[in-house]
């Protein structure tokens, strides 16, 4: 396993008479790409910003290639941001939003000449030096803010939800770029996103963080199919769950505390399956969406393909074995 190039130790954050981040411990390997996900104040923006410096820490410790920088300045951390929107100069063209920082420092100008073409031929970009934002597509306006986040010398980018405004199409194709960027170039990437898709496809790693805390840290595979909290389980993919009567009928045991099973592991005409009534049914292209009700109980269905039940009829009604998701009752 490559060795950890940031850390996060006992972190937390927050404002005055509020703390949004509590005794977070994180590690980030060397050329990894790790997404921050979670609802709305989770803190996943909090940690990202904290990082890079723009809100102080409350106690706790920011590690950087062996280096404390959490009381440094931002400018002093060696980590780029990517913003939302790049945050490109409209009236600057790609060189000299590349060079900008290197500017601001007093670099000489062979030095910034060298540097900026540097990054913009390992970025793929040396063809848009002369062209301004406008005048560029998305991805290139993207290849730009990356390297002028890599033209410092970072080798950690910090990625501030850059997809959220994006429509479906182009958001797919960008993480798709961004993604190769991160391959080719071998930068270490921290991506926040609400975004669980994003997440899923881009990510070595995904924290996933709720109120302030780590919920669980996996690919997405282990997240999906092994969610450690029934807030992982109802968080990533969409879930039922079964009312303890329905779950001990379906998994044909007693079961104490909470039980999930995703849309896509309901079978419905399965053999030995319990009655269900179809109260709904949605086509969705690729899929089909069928709301259920079951001994009093709701319960959706995703089906594969072109079954297509009729509404109002009654179906035989199972799970897929070791499909459900089971945990203890809760301590309170």
């Amino acid at each position: 396993m490559a060795d950890s190039v940031l850390s996060l130790k006992n972190l937390n954050v927050g404002f005055p008479g509020m703390t949004v981040v509590r005794d977070l411990n994180l590690d980030v390997a060397d050329g990894a790409f790790v997404s921050l996900l979670g609802p709305s104040g989770s803190g996943k923006s909090t940690v990202l910003r904290t990082i890079a410096g723009l809100l102080p820490a409350l106690g706790g410790r920011i590690v950087l290639e062996g280096l404390e920088i959490t009381a440094l300045p931002p400018e002093r951390r060696n980590v780029g941001i990517v913003f939302q929107n790049y945050a490109l100069f409209p009236t600057m063209t790609a060189f000299e939003n590349i060079a900008f920082a290197l500017r601001v420092a007093k670099n000489r100008q062979e030095e910034i000449a060298r540097r900026v073409h540097e990054v913009a031929a390992m970025a793929a970009i040396t063809d848009q030096l002369d062209k301004k934002p406008a005048s560029m597509s998305g991805g290139q306006q993207q290849r730009v803010a990356i390297a002028r986040a890599l033209v410092t010398g970072s080798r950690v980018l910090l990625f501030d939800e850059p997809l959220s405004n994006l429509d479906a199409k182009v958001r797919t194709s960008m993480r798709k770029e961004i993604k190769r960027l991160q391959s080719e170039l071998g930068f270490t990437a921290i991506f926040v996103t609400h975004d669980q898709e994003d997440a899923l496809t881009m990510s070595d790693a995904i924290v996933v963080l709720n109120h302030g805390r780590i919920e669980q840290i996996g690919d997405g595979r282990t997240l999906y199919r092994k969610p450690a909290t029934p807030f992982i389980c109802e968080f990533i993919g969409i879930s039922n769950e079964l009312a303890p009567p329905l779950a001990a009928r379906l998994l044909g045991r007693d079961v104490k505390g909470r039980s999930f099973v995703r849309h896509e592991d309901v079978v419905l005409g399965a053999a030995a399956g319990i009655p269900a009534r179809v109260n709904h049914v949605e086509f969705l292209g690729a899929y089909s969406r069928v709301d259920l009700e079951v001994e009093g109980h709701a319960l959706s269905a995703m089906l594969i393909g072109d079954q297509f039940p009729e509404l109002g009829s009654t179906v035989s009604l199972g799970i897929r074995p070791g499909a459900a998701h089971t945990f203890p009752e809760e301590r309170r």
